[in-house]
């Protein structure tokens, strides 16, 4: 079970904000792309969706949510929970038997 995290007061990010040195932030990153340090790292969602090949529009039909939830998901601004979260664990690691419940309307559309 996934512990809950709180999320930061506004005091808190004020504090860190304060403390970071932007320019330094984005020379590093900078020299970590140029070394080949990076990497792409999907969200659980995106990768999830990939993983069945479908558009998000079709996922999203499937879970039984909108597009701009799902994008959401995929971008972190939001998280998925209760029965979602476990149809996307399921989409990540078998995501033909996802797309066997779908039946074809869904991947039609």
């Amino acid at each position: 079970m996934p512990s809950k995290v709180k999320p930061l007061t506004d005091a808190q990010i004020k504090a860190y904000e304060a403390t970071r040195d932007l320019a330094a932030e984005l020379l590093e990153s900078v020299q970590q792309m140029k070394t080949g340090k990076t990497q792409v790292v999907f969200s659980p969602a995106a990768e999830a969706r990939e993983r069945t090949g479908m558009s998000q529009s079709q996922f999203a039909l499937l879970l039984g949510v909108s597009v701009r939830t799902l994008q959401g998901w995929e971008q972190g601004r939001k998280q998925p929970s209760g029965a979602a979260r476990t149809l996307l664990t399921i989409a990540r690691t078998n995501p033909k038997a996802l797309l066997a419940v779908a039946g074809s309307s869904v991947r039609e559309e």
